[in-house]
């Protein structure tokens, strides 16, 4: 039987993202406060890649990732320093994200609770779920950041 909390959890916070991304314009995507170099469009594809490499990376798969998304969108990405016409744009990654979710819904519902509670490949100290969690609380809080993002652009507007 599938781990319902595990389901949930990645329904609740993908669904989350997606709608914090539904209505933002193409302008405000790569909009960055002064002082601080992390975007929308940054943060979206950073919740792509997390729950992609954490995941696929903790059962021994291979992660699908697209080219040149681990430079702009791991935890070693320098997005300051990704030259402007190498970035997606963010309607080309919801799509990665709405497809992603699907097939990580298929994965996820697969695993028994053993194959769950199995050590993560590479982090023996950590199990598969555990992986897993993490890459849908980190989404979660780049979801956050995501909406204080808009928040933020409303006010320099003003």
């Amino acid at each position: 039987m599938p781990d319902q909390s595990l389901m949930l959890l990645l329904d609740e916070v993908r669904g989350r993202t997606l709608r914090k991304l539904d209505s933002i314009s193409s302008e405000s995507t790569r909009w960055a406060p002064p002082g601080l170099q992390n975007t929308i469009l940054w943060h979206a594809g950073h919740a792509y890649f997390l729950l992609e490499w954490l995941t696929m990376q903790a059962l021994g798969r291979t992660p699908h990732i697209p080219d040149g998304w681990y430079e702009m969108f791991s935890w070693d990405s320098r997005p300051d320093e990704v030259p402007s016409g190498r970035w997606p744009s963010l309607t080309e990654v919801i799509p990665r994200l709405r497809d992603q979710h699907e097939r990580m819904s298929r994965i996820i519902r697969g695993l028994s609770d053993e194959q769950l509670n199995q050590p993560a490949v590479g982090h023996p100290d950590h199990t598969v779920r555990n992986a897993i969690l993490h890459a849908l609380h980190d989404e979660a809080c780049h979801s956050g950041e995501i909406h204080l993002l808009r928040k933020l652009q409303g006010v320099a507007k003003k």
